[in-house]
């Protein structure tokens, strides 16, 4: 079978792009084949890394990959897998081969292009009610945005980038070092092959400005504990006139005084004395929405479970919600008055239980229940 994407990668399943993309080039520089030649082990780690980094670094395939593993994919390796096709693969290959050999787009190169912007995740924490029934809220973080006074330029308004007069305008030097030719990056423009003489006051030529923001939230209900919920372009402004890249909000939710969580369904256990066990009862339920008299059966054994139709999670994006489930504790009383002791040896005296042997199932479900 093959090994989880995050797993392989050595990254939690609500990291960012930036932290897939640092994930990823850290392995291709270890593994890369140029590296280890006649290494088939590190070809193979290469290739799987690559496989993985192909699928996490989009957001549409990311988010199938989540929901359906493996199946909603297919097989990203499968057919001449070519980690260049895209263009994340060919920015991060640059700085590889930058690395490795000394060559491939310099950083001036990379800079003069338009960027992408960096993601941002931000948490949220929510009570249990609030993730059940979703919740509108604000978040306040800080991003960098583009600039206002020179629209992110970097240069004074009014004013203009001259082309480098060292370069020409291409960005990198060029030496004849014997039989070959060496370009290097020009130090005069970073290898933009333009100079600012003048850049904004505001930015300090950067071009962005470090701003705090703040966010409308809808959570939907029936979130739980990891979701993420992606905002496209929320996140920071690129450069050079780059996309932004986008927000994650992570929701982390709190553990409720009683009720636990199962899917879409709530659990929570009820004691109950031996009388009401045999006779019957019936006994108010508290239920998120407020309290529910449940019937409780003659005869109902400890560890019964009785279900209390939709009173549990709505289903996220969907319609409906799951159910109560109540399972039911017979408590033993310890200490005995002598007219409760008179009665219960009555009792004894008329009731008739074969104790056989059972499974050790049976005990182990019950010693479950109680601890």
């Amino acid at each position: 079978m093959k090994r989880d994407y995050y797993e392989i990668l050595g990254i939690s399943r609500t990291a960012t792009e930036i932290e897939i993309k640092s994930a990823y080039r850290k392995l291709a520089l270890q593994y890369h084949p140029d590296r280890n030649p006649n290494n088939p082990e590190a070809e193979e780690k290469f290739k799987e890394a690559s496989e993985a980094y192909s699928v996490l670094c989009d957001a549409e395939k990311r988010a199938a990959y989540d929901r359906f593993g493996h199946a909603a994919v297919g097989n990203a390796g499968a057919g001449g897998f070519n980690p260049f096709a895209s263009g994340d693969f060919s920015d991060i290959f640059g700085d590889i081969f930058s690395d490795l050999f000394g060559m491939g787009p310099s950083t001036g190169q990379r800079r003069s292009r338009a960027q992408r912007g960096a993601d941002l995740r931000a948490d949220l924490t929510l009570e249990f009610q609030e993730a059940v029934f979703g919740k509108k809220t604000e978040i306040k973080f800080r991003r960098q945005e583009r600039c206002d006074t020179c629209r992110g330029s970097g240069i004074t308004p009014g004013k203009s980038a001259t082309t480098c007069a060292a370069c020409g305008g291409r960005g990198q030097l060029r030496f004849q070092q014997g039989f070959f030719t060496v370009s290097r990056t020009c130090h005069h423009c970073s290898g933009t092959g333009q100079v600012v003489s003048d850049p904004c006051r505001a930015c300090h030529g950067q071009g962005r400005v470090m701003r705090e923001h703040t966010k409308e939230i809808s959570v939907p209900a029936g979130v739980e504990d990891g979701t993420r919920i992606r905002y496209q372009e929320e996140g920071e402004a690129g450069l050079n006139g780059g996309p932004s890249g986008d927000l994650y909000v992570v929701l982390h939710v709190k553990e409720h005084e009683f009720f636990e969580r199962e899917g879409t369904n709530l659990h929570c256990a009820i004691p109950i004395s031996f009388p009401q066990a045999a006779l019957g009862t019936e006994l108010a339920i508290p239920t998120l929405e407020g309290e529910h008299t449940l019937k409780i059966p003659a005869g109902t054994q400890s560890g019964d479970e009785l279900k209390i139709k939709g009173k549990g999670v709505p289903v996220l994006q969907g319609r409906g919600r799951g159910d109560l489930i109540v399972t039911v504790i017979v408590q033993t009383p310890t200490k005995l008055s002598k007219r409760q002791r008179e009665l219960l040896e009555e009792l004894a005296g008329s009731t008739q239980i074969e104790n056989k042997p059972t499974s050790r199932t049976f005990f182990s479900k019950m010693k479950e229940m109680f601890e």
